[in-house]
This record gives C-alpha cells, structure tokens and sequence, in this order.
C-alpha cells in the first residue's frame, strides 16, 4: 500500500497492489505516513474499497470528521459481528453506522432517549438485520463510555437493510417498510385471513418484495413482456394476480414506479403461497 493522502492521524487514502484507490483506518496510521511513501500493514485495521462510482477521496474525507474512538469502536463491531470484513467495497455503511452512533453517544450523554417509532415493523420484517443489530450494538457498546440504549438496535438494522440499496438514503428504507407494512395488510384483508409475518411463505413474499424494491431503484425490473412462466402463474392462481395487480397498484402510487407484467406475476405467486398457509382463504369480492 502506498500513500496518497493523510486525512487525519487514523484514516489514510491510499493505492493498493492493483492500482485503485482505497481508504484505510486504524489508531495512528495517518501520525507515520507520508505521501508517496509504503504504508505499515500493521497498522491497518480496516481497508474500504470504493465501488459505484463513489469518489474516494470525498469518503475519505467523510471518514476523517468522525470522532476517532467511534469510528474504530464501528470499524471493530462491524469485523467482530461478522457484517463486514476487513476489506470492505460499502464504506458508506460504515459512515452511515459511525455518524450515526456519533449522534446517538451524544443524546446518550445528554440524557435524551429515542423511542424509533419502526421498531415494531423493524422486528418483524427484518428480523435477521435486526438480530445483527443487536450483535452490532452490544460490541459497540464494549468500547464506548457511555453505552447506548438497547433502542439504538432498530435503527442500526435499518441502515443495514439500507446497506442492500445504491443511492444510501435511508428516506427509501423508510417508505419501503411501510408499503410492505401495506402489503400484507391488503392480502389478510382482501383474504380474511392473519398474514402471520413468522411464516416462511411471508417472510419469502418479504424477502421477494424487498429484492423487488432493489430491482425498482436500479431499473432493473424483471422483463417488461410477460415471460411464458408468468403467463402460467396467472393461469394457475387468477384470484392471487387479482390481488397482486391491487399490491403493484401500491407500488406504483408510493414509489412511482409501474411494475412489469412478470413482477406481477410473481407477486402473484407469493400471494398465493402466503394464503395457503391458512386454510379455507377466500378472496372478498
């Protein structure tokens, strides 16, 4: 690694072996290097490789206006709890977490807690990212004074959820979670049924809803012709396309975005799959 730019006395812009730029942390790093000069390995902790196009010299930058004991407490928790490695190609995740922790240290210290009004939803439809959260939010607290509140969790696996979306606004995050919220909420109503959120036929129509919303942001959907196999999902599960076409009409007015015949399609087909789980589902008319 050579250096290429000391930004403080813990984060360093630096050329790796493959000629790309990269942003490394650790306690001092940025004291002993000099421009032009090899960088010590031992002295990094973390390297972040930035991917999309994002500038690395304005992450760098970023990376140097957080406090250095949080950012090494992010930095380690995140290795710790296994969501990011020592090399990492999403520095904005671990901007997004150290920023946010920032924060959170100094309400802490203020006496001031956030009671995050998702929590509830977080829970329930990120149950994995919340649980990584909790992990993430217990190694933090190991090495920060004072420890945050067990609150923090949920909005640590919403940045983790949002981690999985290229524009990094968490706003998107927000508004896709209450249209799934909506989601379900249409299919037990239109079918009479309690959409259990702990089923495997839910959280796989979650999980697909989710990946759809990624789809939507990267325009990216799935074809726009309807494909042989979506034509059979509409003629195996008609009342299921039915109440798909009413979710893809949700989509629509909350994200501006009209879904293709094929996505409809496998709405359809989670549709149908989640109102198995309970017997005797009949659509209302």
């Amino acid at each position: 690694m050579e250096a290429l730019r000391v930004l403080n006395n813990n984060v360093v812009l630096a050329r790796d072996g493959k000629g790309q730029e990269v942003i490394l942390t650790g306690r001092g790093i940025g004291f002993v290097s000099r421009q032009g000069k090899p960088i010590d390995p031992s002295l990094i902790v973390r390297v972040f490789v930035p991917a999309d196009g994002r500038d690395p010299d304005h992450l760098a930058e970023v990376f140097a206006l957080i406090g250095e004991d949080v950012l090494r407490a992010v930095v380690i928790a995140l290795e710790e709890v296994g969501i990011e490695g020592r090399e990492s190609t999403r520095p904005t995740l671990a901007i997004a977490i150290a920023d946010h922790v920032a924060g959170a240290l100094d309400r802490t210290a203020k006496g001031v807690v956030i009671e995050y009004p998702l929590r509830a939803e977080t829970q329930a439809l990120y149950p994995t990212e919340y649980a990584q959260a909790q992990r993430l939010l217990a190694a933090v607290n190991e090495r920060v004074d004072p420890r945050l509140d067990p609150s923090e969790a949920t909005a640590l696996a919403l940045h983790l959820v949002n981690a999985g979306f290229a524009s990094g606004d968490l706003s998107f995050t927000y508004k896709m979670t209450g249209v799934i919220q909506q989601m379900l909420a249409v299919v037990g109503e239109r079918y009479g049924i309690d959409v259990s959120q702990e089923s495997m036929n839910a959280a796989r129509f979650i999980t697909h809803v989710r990946y759809l919303f990624v789809r939507i942001q990267q325009h990216q959907q799935l074809k726009g012709h309807e494909s042989t196999i979506g034509k059979g999902i509409r003629h195996h599960y008609p009342e299921a396309t039915v109440t798909a076409q009413k979710l893809a009409t949700i989509v629509e007015l909350r994200l501006g975005e009209r879904l293709s015949e094929d996505e409809v399609s496998y709405l359809a087909l989670h549709v149908a799959r989640m109102t198995m789980d309970a017997d005797g589902a009949t659509p209302l008319p």
